[in-house]
């Protein structure tokens, strides 16, 4: 696929919806077997959309989120159109030790592999090394979803710690078994992108 032309910026409280939308449909295909089916295949995205309303609605002094919209440049040209296609939310000093967390990074399922997840991580590194009192950077993946842990791999992350997943909402009906995460980090933010040794 070749690499959209995107278009980043911050969110607004009235994006809550569509970053709900997109982050509900994520955890559908990619948390499958770590989640229960009831959980997914209930009513997630008001579970989502109650998270990001709170976060949206909000001026947080230290989180981020940015949204990625690809446009097409015939529409843009025309109505000013758009459409959301990824987006990143970052905690700048999260951790002492391990620095500011990527707390989400998703990207719909039609634009996997066209750049857009880098340029998103690209960015909130920057931010990171911009904004943040230092520059480590980390996130958490579970361990089941191989395609994400490569990808972070890829863009120089090394895997650093293992622990089980917390259930979400915090209802241990919510998990299957006890799926683990694996802890991702980069000492300095400014190495994201470039292969881990």
């Amino acid at each position: 696929m070749s690499s959209p032309s995107v278009h980043l910026r911050p969110a607004r409280p009235d994006d809550a919806e569509a970053v709900a939308r997109l982050h509900a449909d994520s955890w559908r295909r990619h948390y499958r077997g770590a989640y229960a089916d009831a959980f997914l295949d209930g009513d997630v995205v008001a579970d989502r959309r109650s998270v990001w309303a709170e976060r949206l609605g909000s001026v947080p002094a230290h989180g981020v989120t940015l949204l990625a919209e690809a446009v097409a440049e015939a529409v843009a040209e025309a109505e000013g159109g758009s459409g959301l296609v990824g987006f990143v939310h970052v905690v700048l000093d999260d951790d002492g030790h391990w620095g500011s967390l990527v707390d989400n990074l998703h990207v719909t399922n039609d634009m996997k592999g066209t750049g857009v997840g880098r340029t998103l991580l690209t960015r909130a590194a920057e931010i990171v090394r911009e904004r943040a009192s230092g520059p480590a950077l980390y996130l958490w993946v579970q361990e089941q979803n191989t395609a994400a842990r490569g990808f972070y791999r890829a863009m120089g992350g090394r895997d650093v710690e293992v622990l089980p997943i917390a259930p979400p909402g915090g209802v241990p009906e919510w998990l299957n078994g006890s799926p683990r995460k694996l802890r991702i980090a980069w000492d300095d933010a400014g190495a994201v992108g470039t292969r881990a040794r």
